[in-house]
């Protein structure tokens, strides 16, 4: 909405420090994102040409108004008076962007380094889990994604990495929908992921 828009617009305002761009540097001003273990891969998902849907690889130096919408727009909450189409439409949107955020190498699958990353940045403020139990856990949820999305495998065959269309799969039945959104408190707090 216009009044959506507005308020967002206040917001890059405050993020660019009145300029007509955002630099990586500028979310550090960000309390909520201050001490995500993740910090890094979600800032660094703002300026994914792929999310910015100029769909080619690389990453922007800097953001304008309008691809702060943009990236914006995949945290928007579900409207009631979608029909299943759209709905399906905005959930592939918000997976493609989480997709992204673990496709680090813009090659198209989640390997299992690339998804160990991601889970011991996750579990890298727990003082009681070493960096092999995370690996384990890495190694077991892609072990997982393997039987999901190519059922048994042959000993010698070998599982490449998660495809989108394997993420697709690992996600059904998920309630991305209503969890994947942004929402603005006050001008102190920018934004609160859940």
């Amino acid at each position: 909405s216009s009044e959506q828009i507005e308020h967002l617009h206040r917001r890059f305002k405050q993020l660019s420090r009145d300029q007509l761009t955002i630099r990586k540097e500028n979310f550090d001003s960000i309390p909520d994102l201050e001490f995500n273990p993740i910090r890094a891969k979600i800032v660094h998902a703002f300026f994914d040409k792929r999310n910015l849907r100029q769909e080619s690889a690389g990453l922007a130096d800097e953001i304008n108004f309008e691809d702060f919408l943009t990236i914006m727009s995949y945290f928007r909450p579900i409207e009631m008076n979608m029909d299943e189409e759209q709905l399906d439409r905005f959930r592939k949107e918000k997976l493609k962007f989480l997709f992204h955020m673990y496709d680090s190498d813009h090659d198209g699958k989640i390997t299992l380094q690339e998804y160990r990353n991601v889970v011991e940045e996750l579990l890298s403020g727990n003082p009681h889990l070493e960096k092999e139990s995370a690996r384990s856990i890495a190694d077991g949820a892609m072990m997982e994604a393997a039987s999901i999305c190519v059922g048994r495998m042959g000993p010698d065959q070998v599982y490449e990495g998660i495809t989108f269309e394997d993420f697709l799969k690992m996600w059904q039945g998920i309630d991305i929908e209503t969890k994947m959104h942004v929402r603005f408190l006050n001008m102190e707090t920018i934004a609160h992921c859940y």
